[in-house]
């Protein structure tokens, strides 16, 4: 059974992704690299290019941070739900 016209298509779209795994020439580390491989058309990035957006910086004072540990959060999360 083959593919759907629609599935062969989602697929073409997506990312080519490659995994190689070697050792090194010394043999004491291994290497894992990976490859994502993304084909747009050009037009695509023309048209973000095209879509400039400014960001400012701005510094924040402490009190404008917020600092909490996970388990504090997760307990309030749950609390709350």
């Amino acid at each position: 059974m083959g593919l759907s016209d629609k599935k062969e298509q989602q697929l073409k779209r997506m990312p080519i992704i490659q995994s190689r795994i070697k050792a090194s020439r010394n043999g004491r580390f291994v290497i894992q690299q990976t490859i994502i491989t993304n084909v747009k058309p050009i037009e695509y990035y023309k048209t973000i290019l095209a879509n400039t957006v400014k960001v400012t910086e701005e510094p924040l004072a402490e009190d404008e941070l917020m600092v909490e540990e996970g388990s504090e959060l997760l307990k309030r999360v749950k609390a709350t739900a």
